[in-house]
């Protein structure tokens, strides 16, 4: 390779990185508040333990099928052989998952709907055992579930955050596969987060574009 050619590879991949770079630091200025797990579809044991979940730890009472003793600090808790129901930690107050309109049940929430100290429409905060019929019901063989909930950060002096997460059912409300997919909350205490919303994820876009364009110039 002749050394104009290696200079022009350089520039290139300066200039990709400046741009991935430049990407990364606005999506973290804009997205940075959200705390996004990834896809994790994690089994719910069709049992009267569930799956507990500490959602800022990421520590789960699997495998064994533990209680939620073993899981400290845990935030969430989708259970039951019969059913899907959603067990409170002791604190807050009041119940932590978003309920349905007029309640009679957990909600299975809108993508984009929000999720804070005053949950849209008038819902309210509590647990309960969600059904398939009513206002926002739960779509079995799907991972159209969205439940939304709040918690206490223990890496933030127990300050109340806001998040979501999405349950995947198979044929009933308790049959397996159960899992759950997928979670998030926003580190800033007392904000808003709307149902399913993740960080965005336009600087990895942009390096693999920057990687491309050194590519085709090693090519020509």
């Amino acid at each position: 390779m002749s050394k104009l050619a290696k200079k022009l590879d350089a520039h290139f991949v300066a200039v990709a990185a400046a741009a991935g770079a430049a990407a990364m630091g606005a999506a973290q200025k804009a997205d940075a508040a959200i705390v996004y797990s990834g896809v994790v579809n994690i089994p719910i044991a069709s049992s009267t333990n569930g799956l507990y979940l500490n959602v800022v730890t990421g520590v789960i009472n699997e495998p064994g099928n533990t209680t939620g003793a073993t899981v400290p600090g845990w935030d969430i808790n989708p259970w039951s052989s019969t059913a899907l129901n959603f067990f409170n930690p002791a604190a807050p107050a009041g119940g932590v998952y978003v309920q349905r309109v007029g309640g009679g049940g957990t909600a299975n929430l809108p993508v984009g709907e929000i999720i804070g100290a005053a949950p849209s429409g008038g819902r309210l905060y509590g647990a309960s055992t969600a059904a398939t019929t009513g206002n926002d019901p739960f779509v079995l063989n799907s991972a159209d579930n969205i439940v939304g909930f709040r918690f206490q950060n223990e890496a933030n002096g127990n300050a109340t955050h806001y998040g979501w997460f999405r349950v995947s059912l198979s044929t009933t409300l308790s049959a397996q596969p159960r899992l759950l997919v997928e979670y998030a909350y926003e580190d800033v205490a007392g904000a808003d987060i709307a149902a399913g919303a993740i960080p965005a994820p336009g600087s990895l876009a942009l390096l693999a574009l920057g990687a491309v364009g050194v590519a085709g110039r090693r090519r020509k």
